[in-house]
């Protein structure tokens, strides 16, 4: 009798501790896989072409449209829309960021000096234009991880396509739509999407 008492006690000790160990790894694999609460464009911060920090909380209740840009690509010309997008809408609430990368066949060699002049010569951009970084691969900037990753931006997942990608971001800072490079910013989904 002393003996089943002792299994029964043993069996039962057993049964709790792989209960217990089955309770945390199900507790460990719900948190790996659950998603990051939804962030914000307004915690990053970057430089600009010019070296100065530029801070994205500084565009609060602005809508942005975020830019990869090249000086040597056949969509170079769009500099000259995205300007005039600019200028047209800058006071009523909207941004231009442009983001000058090197990623699609080597489009963006300068420096950040000569993309500037290059800019200002040619399409006569104001709007403001951050310092060159990588838009995707292993050096990916953060900024384009949050662009990017829909566990970062709760919207989508996508890859930069080639120069000229377009992400629309809204008052909040929260991602609302990604737009083909191909597609001028003039285009309605874009002016309808500033003016709503």
């Amino acid at each position: 009798m002393k003996n089943i008492v002792m299994l029964a006690c043993g069996l039962m000790l057993l049964f709790s501790c792989q209960n217990q160990a089955q309770t945390k790894t199900t507790a460990k694999a719900t948190e790996k896989n659950k998603p990051m609460a939804k962030e914000t464009i307004y915690q990053f911060k970057v430089k600009d072409l010019y070296g100065k920090e530029f801070d994205f909380a500084s565009l609060k209740g602005k809508k942005v449209l975020i830019v990869n840009t090249a000086s040597k690509c056949g969509l170079t010309p769009q500099y000259k829309d995205l300007e005039a997008l600019y200028k047209e809408y800058k006071d009523k609430g909207f941004v231009i960021v442009g983001f000058p990368a090197n990623n699609f066949a080597s489009q963006e060699p300068g420096t950040s000096k000569e993309i500037a002049e290059f800019c200002e010569l040619n399409y006569g951009v104001t709007f403001p234009m951050m310092d060159k970084i990588s838009v995707k691969g292993s050096d990916m900037a953060p900024i384009y991880h949050f662009l990017t990753e829909k566990r970062k931006n709760g919207l989508q997942d996508s890859e930069v396509e080639w120069n000229f990608q377009k992400y629309l971001i809204n008052e909040k800072g929260e991602l609302e739509k990604v737009i083909k490079p191909q597609t001028l910013p003039t285009d309605p989904q874009v002016v309808d999407w500033i003016k709503a």
